[in-house]
């Protein structure tokens, strides 16, 4: 076992804290990592305040990490010591459902194993995350990361862009396409970037006119104020798919009404309590409503692939280990352009 520094949340009601734990030593298929870059995302304190019930105490959450391989595995054959690699949101799957054959893990349907505050396969251990020295994942669910890029503003990408890279290939998004976006935050302002990149004509949807000029730098070609009601009837009827990211309660049948014939909208944020649509704006559009997690391994992979060729990395607020507590009021005071990421440096 390998001794390990960390930060962890001891109670729901508590800051997160110094705290130390034993890895263990890597196995057969196993790959050690210093960790260099460790994204902040919102289901990290959701989870370490136990918001989503089920959190196990002490509680090491983080779950994009970016870092440099230390050790192998006598079985490895993908990475070797001084590889920087990527880690996401899981690491472990059953690997045999059908799913999980299909390089869909993330809906492994056994239960795949989260990179935090989550069973192991064996049922034997919680899993512990990012905010630490160093992590120990079997090889399949490490990822090659290009050094092109700036470290520290590729780690949300293992959350932020898979999430929002995976629906916008799962449903074909193409040049020409009429995309709208709503929410301008973490995962907001990933889904601009990445849509726009693939040729979507892309309009940013706000309750906020100050979100205008970052939507615009961002890439979206056009910005609609949602508290506006004649703009918003001026939609109806206007776009092939919108991406909706907001996990605070709002109305899904106002947006659902802005699709064309045959749109789609595709929820990535989840808010706390369930939002009441109406049948109508389904059966007078074939409109659909649907939803998307992360991406598997595979497309993970391909997501970091694309991003390193097209130059598309997370904008970041790099932090100290010892801001994470700022950091979580910052984050849900919408605070943050757009995802902190933490220098483990500092640890």
């Amino acid at each position: 076992m390998t001794l390990v520094k960390a930060y962890a949340a001891q109670a729901a009601d508590q800051p997160l804290a110094p705290y130390s734990f034993e890895r263990r030593e890597p196995q057969a298929e196993d790959v050690e990592i210093k960790i260099l870059f460790c994204g902040v995302c919102h289901s990290d304190i959701h989870t370490a305040r136990n918001e989503w019930g089920g959190t196990v105490y002490p509680s090491v959450p983080g779950h994009e990490i970016v870092g440099t391989v230390t050790r192998v595995g006598s079985n490895v054959t993908r990475f070797k010591e001084g590889d920087t690699v990527g880690v996401g949101c899981f690491v472990d799957s059953c690997r045999h459902c059908s799913n999980c054959n299909d390089d869909l893990e993330q809906y492994c349907e056994n239960g795949h194993t989260q990179t935090y505050n989550s069973l192991s396969q064996d049922k034997q251990y919680t899993t512990l995350g990012g905010y630490s020295s160093h992590i120990v994942v079997t090889q399949h669910f490490v990822l090659s990361v290009s050094d092109k890029l700036p470290l520290e503003k590729v780690a949300p990408l293992l959350c932020a862009g898979i999430t929002t890279y995976s629906p916008l290939r799962h449903w074909g998004v193409k040049a020409g396409d009429k995309l709208a976006v709503v929410g301008l935050g973490g995962l907001g302002h990933m889904a601009v970037k990445l849509a726009a990149s693939m040729g979507a004509e892309v309009t940013m949807l706000s309750r906020s006119p100050k979100k205008e000029k970052d939507a615009n730098e961002l890439g979206a070609h056009h910005f609609a104020l949602t508290t506006d009601a004649d703009t918003m009837a001026g939609l109806a009827n206007t776009f092939n798919f919108i991406i909706d990211t907001v996990s605070a309660p709002h109305d899904y049948n106002e947006y659902l009404a802005l699709l064309k014939t045959d749109g789609v909208m595709v929820l990535l944020g989840a808010p706390p309590e369930p939002t009441p649509v109406g049948a109508f704006p389904f059966i007078m559009g074939r409109r659909s409503l649907v939803g998307s997690l992360v991406g598997g391994i595979k497309e993970t992979q391909e997501m970091l692939d694309y991003c390193a060729e097209h130059n598309i990395t997370s904008d970041v607020e790099m932090i100290n280990i010892n801001q994470i507590n700022e950091a979580y009021e910052r984050t849900l005071a919408g605070d943050v352009h757009y995802r902190f990421v933490i220098d483990m440096a500092t640890l």
